[in-house]
Order: C-alpha cells, then structure tokens, then sequence
C-alpha cells in the first residue's frame, strides 16, 4: 500500500488515493495512510451477523468516495459479486507468486516445496474466483537454493513495490471507458 501511496505523489502519476480500507484494526497500512493524511476505515467482520452485512457496510463505505480503481494491497478475504459488480473489471490485487500457480495461501512455502526455480508476484483483475482474474503484471524472482519461506517472501515484496505502480499506471493509460482524467483510488 505505501507503494501506491508514494507512487501516486509523484508527478504525472495519473492516480490519486482517496481512502485506504481494512478489515483489521491492527493492520499497518491504516498508520501508514493516516501518516500521508489518507483517509482511513476499519469495517471489521467480526462487528457485522454475517458475510452479507459486512460487505454491505464495506461496499457503503468504498461507494461514499466514489472511487474509479480499487486496489487490493495484504485484504485476505473472497470478495462476493456484492462487491465485484459495481466495480467490475476496475479492482486490481497483488498477489505473491506468478499465477496461475500457488492460489491462495503460503505461496512462498509451496513454491520452495514444489522445487521451483522461478518465483515472483502477480498483478490481477479480482473475480469470485480465488486469484482468478486476468492477470495484467507479472514480475519473476529467483527462488535461491537456501530460500526460507522468509527469505523468498521478503525478495518477492520488494518486487511487489515495484510491480504494482507500474502495472496500476499502465492499466489506468490503456483503459478503454473513456476516462483519461485523474483516477480515484480506493486501497484495502
């Protein structure tokens, strides 16, 4: 997320966040964001009855900024249709390894464990499907022959910082909606 945050300061960047979203209190981008003056919200499921009442609130508080772009940055939850519908094709997500290959969680570990040689992160449109989306970024990292879990995760997010700019502007200077304007970004 501070990635995106330093990127979009820069000139000519062509995106703007507006709010960054979490559903842990305790997450580090909400002191992050609040030190650049973003907006911040926790929309906590524990706090809602059930999936549906949670995303409501979340889909009620992204839809108060009225954002062009979502990006996901470290949000471990399936999003439903509720969610994916009025942004759809418009919400990006990073994810730890090259897809389509270790979905879901523990990347770092699976890759070591299936003997890769080739690692890296993926930049991703969201769709109901865990790390399904079409893929619009992908940048590789060598998995090295003592890799931890660790080791290889910590290469692998600094290649994110880098990744997820550069595919977040490229996506915003070959949209095809119309909008050339400034984009609004929404982060969680």
């Amino acid at each position: 997320m501070v990635a995106l945050v330093e990127a979009t300061r820069k000139e000519n960047y062509p995106a703007e966040i507006v709010a960054v979203l979490s559903d842990n209190k305790n997450a580090k981008g909400i002191e992050k964001a609040q030190a650049f003056n973003i907006p911040t919200h926790v929309v906590e499921r524990k706090d809602f009855a059930d999936k549906e009442a949670f995303e409501i609130a979340l889909l009620n508080r992204i839809d108060e900024y009225r954002p062009d772009i979502l990006c996901l940055a470290g949000f471990m939850r399936l999003i439903s249709k509720r969610i994916i519908s009025p942004y759809e094709g418009k919400i990006l997500n990073i994810h730890p390894a090259l897809l389509p290959l270790f979905r879901g969680l523990h990347t770092h570990q699976r890759a070591i464990d299936a003997g890769v040689k080739i690692s890296g992160c993926t930049v991703h449109l969201v769709t109901e499907g865990m790390d399904e989306g079409e893929i619009l970024g992908q940048a590789a990292v060598p998995v090295l022959k003592n890799d931890t879990a660790d080791s290889l995760a910590a290469r692998v997010l600094k290649v994110e910082h880098q990744l997820y700019p550069a595919t977040l502007r490229a996506f915003i200077e070959h949209r095809h909606d119309g909008v050339n304007d400034e984009q609004q970004i929404i982060s969680f």
